[in-house]
């Protein structure tokens, strides 16, 4: 098991790695070469449950994004956190031994690495001052500001209700919330449903938070519910009745569920949603806060969700549409509301699969210190060509917002409880875009100002059917006063758009490259390694590589280079007035100009106008390279006489000296929201199943891959990871409800010798008239052969100082993984070895001690020996060298005790190995 990993010094040369332990769970791996891994890493838990463990030396908050544990670019797996905030642990199985085995000896680039929202948290920026940037100049104003408060005056209360159970969550969830509704606004009112995401979930006092539920004694839950308190009484005074719910429940339980809790999310909105269906139909029923507001009408419904939030409220749009499997949902009533909208802010989005028939508004905070690679634009992205496009699918990008400013309960200076600037920035090393000084950072006034601003936007176009606020979310180039000075850009997909150029379809490019936006292959990738800063449209999935995630990298060293995209199959661009690009250039960059042409099927060329582009403004710690939306105007294309029932390709010449430019896509476009018609698609959960490998034999499995819903036929890929290697296959594949196409066959080979349990997962992600629900699952096979016992026996247990102590630890019989145990010092008959009796490199390697001030070997913090057995071999020899010194003294003894992995302390019956040391002199 991940003992194999570790050795004692001296021991045999089958074992590969030393554990060596300077301070508490802090550690420091070492290679057989004796090069360093990364400090802070270590390996527990000996071989019936060996855990890798990264602790962190300072805290890491309770937030959004996963802390995942990363080696050669790929996904090792996503650690458990514990309650110090420090620490992590992730249970080892054969796959991920084998990929750390891949990685040893030496630290070399792309071994050991932890990751959280894009951001790596394992190494330190680099000093050195930057450049100031400044925030660009603003856009025209919007003829409508949705960001003025309305006529109504605003009611808030609060309700309680009975607690609810969600599967796979041991404690039950809370149902509160807070309402703020329109006072005297007559008639049914649409209704706005809060979801926050997800943050510790108890507090003590000024200064401590933790993450348990419930909370412990003398601990108050976070209202972390009440934090867009703001936002909801500027809807209410526009008339919309608001709710927004808490969470915590999930928040303290959801690192166990494979979604990260995007189920039990959605489970807990409809659970309120189905209280407000009931309270509409009866409101005698209803408590006070919601007797007192006017009647909820639900079939006008937008969800807000922040975080993790927004994949909860995304489940949610997709299970009211078509429903989860029973097993794996909390909620099991009727559907007796609609869903209009959604606003996602700073959301994850695990899964990669969005809900192509709902429209949404995703807010991209640009100094977002929590999700960091604003993996949120997949909602945009990941929509094309899904459904059947009639959605608006909007990303607004909020320069210099961070992640938890949009809830006034995660503000300091706001927050019933502690709260922070979740933008960590080194103070010796501001950051020059998101650092608390620059002036493109926001405060947190103006940055929740913006946020109720671009909310309203979405409820009044979704819920109340205003086009003239659409300028702001669909690319058009337009602000809100309100959000002044936030600089708020916006582009989308969606709605009036046609006739699309998707890199992602049947294209070739000519003059350019066409890159795929996740692929360890620097000729296949969209940005190289060592670029500073992230893009939004490449936020790496949980596969090393992926297929049908593709851009267009453009590159020129003079102008009039051209570079041409050509369709296997010719779009119609007719009852367009514009053709719109979404297009990204490199942060701080200005002045990017580039000619846009058509060509139609006879080969009719027209030159249709010059687009201007900017960067963001950007460093290495933020996301931005970032595709602004451009339009060119057709009607020169008509004057041409180009075809536009039919054109071919798209060419963009350099007028630039040099430069850069990745172009995501094109697309006809008119002005105007079209009525969304919602498809019935066919819906597909992955499950995980359980079995026991046998004594003998082969049987074949499958990895049940439900398809579900009314649809007919639909485009799924589904990617099968190798339990060896890590790396992950993928197959294109058609699936109907009821259907069996997707299942993956898993072959079990039976044995009686023990080993390790090994997982074989699947991940889905849609691609064309399919929707996915439970992206991941596999099948798990449990090892059901006993453990060997294990025996101590003296080698060289009394010898002359100047020696090494030796015992042997041997296994009754040999097995199909490695085997570790692990022994601490502990008193010994009096006189002790001291500190000066062994060498105190060899102290310093086993427990970060030096020799000075002298003292016994037990008095020695953290002095631990760690004793490997690789698989099929039976025995190792553990061994602790001695000087010889020139004092002269009586025979001194050691003795060692074996530990309990899980807890520290001598194992009760477990197995100890004592020596003495005889005077040389």
């Amino acid at each position: 098991m991940a003992a194999a990993l570790l050795a004692v010094a001296g021991a045999s040369p089958g074992v590969a790695l030393a554990d060596s332990q300077p301070r508490g769970d802090a550690g420091v791996l070492t290679a057989r070469d004796g090069t360093p891994l990364p400090p802070g890493w270590r390996l527990t838990g000996g071989g019936s449950a060996p855990q890798l463990v990264w602790r962190s030396d300072r805290p890491v908050p309770m937030g959004d994004a996963r802390v995942e544990f990363r080696t050669g670019g790929r996904l090792l797996g996503v650690p458990r956190p514990a309650a110090d905030g420090h620490t992590f642990r992730l249970p080892l199985g054969e796959r991920r031994l084998t990929q750390l085995r891949g990685i040893l000896p030496g630290s070399r680039p792309g071994g050991l690495e932890v990751w959280s929202g894009g951001r790596r948290l394992d190494a330190r920026e680099a000093a050195g001052a930057a450049p100031a940037i400044q925030p660009p100049a603003p856009l025209p104003a919007n003829t409508v500001d949705p960001g003025k408060p309305g006529g109504f005056r605003t009611r808030t209360g609060e309700y309680a209700l009975n607690s609810v159970r969600l599967p796979g969550f041991p404690e039950p969830v809370e149902m509160r919330a807070v309402v703020v509704a329109p006072v005297g606004a007559s008639g049914k009112r649409p209704l706005a449903l809060f979801l926050h995401g997800r943050h510790a979930t108890c507090y003590k006092g000024a200064g401590e938070v933790g993450g348990d539920w419930p909370c412990k004694a003398g601990t108050k839950p976070i209202p972390s519910h009440r934090g867009y308190l703001r936002d909801q009484k500027l809807l209410a005074s526009q008339g919309y009745v608001t709710v927004s719910i808490a969470a915590n429940g999930i928040n303290g339980q959801d690192f166990a569920a494979e979604d990260g809790g995007a189920q039990a999310r959605s489970s807990l909105v409809r659970q309120h949603l189905a209280r407000w269906a009931d309270w509409a139909e009866h409101p005698r029923s209803a408590p006070p806060a919601v007797r007192e507001a006017p009647r909820a009408d639900l079939s006008k419904v937008l969800l807000v969700g922040h975080s993790r939030g927004g994949e909860g409220v995304n489940r949610a749009a997709l299970d009211s549409l078509a429903p989860p499997p029973a097993d794996q949902d909390g909620y099991h009533g009727r559907v007796r509301w609609t869903i209009r909208g959604t606003v996602l802010i700073g959301p994850t989005v695990f899964g990669q699969n969005p809900v192509p028939d709902v429209p949404s508004v995703t807010i991209l905070p640009g100094c977002d210190g929590d999700v960091s690679d604003l993996q949120g634009e997949v909602y945009v992205d990941g929509t094309r060509a899904v459904g059947n496009g009639s959605a608006l699918h909007s990303a607004v990008y909020v320069i210099g917002a961070n992640h938890n400013f949009f809830n006034s309960e995660w503000t300091p200076g706001q927050a019933a409880a502690p709260a922070e600037d979740d933008f960590y920035d080194e103070p010796r090393h501001p950051d020059p875009v998101c650092g608390k000084r620059a002036a493109t950072r926001l405060s947190a006034d103006r940055q929740h100002r913006a946020g109720s601003t671009y909310i309203a936007a979405a409820a009044r176009l979704f819920l109340a059917g205003d086009d003239r606020v659409r300028p702001l979310l669909d690319g058009s180039g337009k602000r809100a006063p309100s959000a002044d000075p936030a600089r708020v850009l916006s582009h989308a997909v969606g709605a009036r758009r046609g006739g699309g150029f998707l890199p992602d379809g049947g294209v070739s490019v000519t003059g350019g490259k066409l890159c795929a936006a996740v692929d360890p292959s620097p000729a296949r990738s969209c940005l190289a390694a060592n670029t500073k800063g992230a893009s939004p449209h490449f936020a790496q999935w949980e596969t090393d590589r992926e297929s049908g995630r593709q851009a267009v990298a453009l590159r020129w060293t003079r102008a009039g280079s051209p570079a041409r995209v050509t369709l296997d199959k010719p779009v119609s661009l007719s009852g367009s007035t514009d053709l719109a690009l979404r297009v990204f250039v490199p942060p701080n960059t200005r002045g990017t100009r580039l000619d846009v042409s058509l060509t139609d099927t006879a080969g009719k060329k027209a030159k249709l106008g010059r687009i201007t582009l900017d960067g963001l403004p950007g460093s290495e710690r933020t996301a931005s390279y970032w595709a602004r939306e451009v339009r060119v105007p057709l009607a020169a294309a008509g004057r041409a006489g180009l075809k536009l029932g039919s054109v071919k390709s798209l060419e963009l010449t350099s007028r630039s000296a040099s430069g850069r430019a990745w172009l995501m896509d094109a697309w006809g476009w008119r002005a105007g929201t079209p009525a969304v018609r919602a498809q019935a698609l066919p819906r597909v959960d992955v499950g995980r199943t359980t079995v026991t490998e046998g004594d003998s034999g082969t049987r074949t499995y499958r990895v049940p891959v439900r398809v579900t819903g009314r649809g007919g036929s639909g485009q799924v890929r589904v990617y099968v990871v190798d339990p060896v290697t890590g790396r992950a296959t993928d197959r294109l594949v058609t699936v109907r409800p009821g259907g069996h196409e997707a299942d993956v066959p898993v072959e079990v080979r039976g044995n009686t010798r023990y080993g390790t349990d090994v997982s074989h997962d699947v991940l889905v992600k849609a691609v064309h008239g399919a929707v996915v629900g439970a992206y991941r699952g596999g099948l798990t096979v449990r090892d059901d052969d006993p453990a060997p016992t294990m025996t101590l026996t003296p080698v060289a247990a009394k010898v002359t100082e100047g020696q090494s102590l030796k015992w042997r630890l041997t296994l009754s019989e040999p097995v199909d993984v490695d085997m570790d145990a692990w022994f601490g010092v502990a008193p010994a008959t009096a006189p002790e070895l001291s500190t000066k009796d062994v060498p105190a490199t060899w102290l310093r390697d086993q427990s970060g001690e030096k020799p000075d001030p002298e003292r016994p070997l037990s008095k020695v913090s953290w002095l631990w020996l760690w004793a490997d057995i690789p698989a099929g071999r039976t025995s190792v020899d553990l061994t602790v060298p001695t000087v010889k010194d020139r004092v002269r003294e009586s025979t001194e003894s050691v003795r060692f005790r074996q530990l309990d992995p899980q807890t520290g302390k001598p194992r009760t019956g477990g197995l100890e190995a004592t020596g003495s040391v005889l005077d040389a002199s």
